[in-house]
């Protein structure tokens, strides 16, 4: 895990061209892990993910990934979640039931309240932060990212980098240890997205 590779997971729920791209722009080398065995090259690792949880978790499963990924976040290895990525990387989702998600940060992922703004969530809104976070260098406080979801994270204070207003604030960016999760999508969110996953290769 020392030649600066960047593995992004391919968990069946997410378009990994855009990611994959967004990364070669930035000068980075990823290439797409398809079984638990392709990270072992991997300097870090990026889960992104579309759709719902008890589906994302469920590819996971069949890929063999979940322990592995325990493992690799046990053993230092940066991670970032994008998107459901984000998401499972949580102990619990209540999406259409109540689902077990990796654990890697604690909390659970629940759906925006009914007599909130239009569900799902889509379109671009500010991160609201206090520009501490590294993951967040050079992004300032009132940046705009763009998001598509219908539910989100709720998680001990110390781990929410970044907060996001839409109807009731939640975790935009989440960070503890050398896990790292951003609930929009950096990829399609232009330079605020790019300088975050540029301030993750870099970490």
């Amino acid at each position: 895990m020392t030649d600066g590779r960047i593995a992004v997971i391919d968990s069946g729920v997410a378009n990994l061209r855009s990611v994959f791209n967004a990364l070669q722009r930035l000068g980075a080398a990823p290439y797409i892990a398809q079984q638990p065995e392709d990270l072992r090259t991997a300097a870090k690792i990026i889960l992104p993910g579309v759709g719902a949880f008890a589906a994302g978790m469920a590819r996971l499963r069949e890929g063999n990934f979940i322990e592995p990924l325990r493992n690799y976040a046990a053993l230092g290895v940066p991670i970032l979640g994008i998107c459901l990525g984000m998401q499972m990387l949580f102990k619990r989702s209540s999406e259409m039931g109540d689902h077990e998600g990796l654990g890697l940060l604690n909390g659970s992922v629940v759906r925006f309240p009914a007599q909130g703004p239009k569900v799902p969530h889509i379109g671009w809104n500010q991160l609201e932060h206090e520009e501490r976070a590294p993951l967040l260098k050079g992004v300032p406080s009132g940046s705009y990212a763009y998001f598509v979801h219908s539910y989100y994270a709720q998680t001990d204070p110390e781990n929410i980098l970044a907060r996001t207003v839409y109807g009731v604030a939640f975790p935009a960016v989440v960070g503890h240890g050398n896990v790292y999760g951003v609930q929009f999508h950096p990829e399609k969110s232009h330079a605020t997205g790019l300088r975050i996953l540029k301030n993750f290769l870099e970490l």
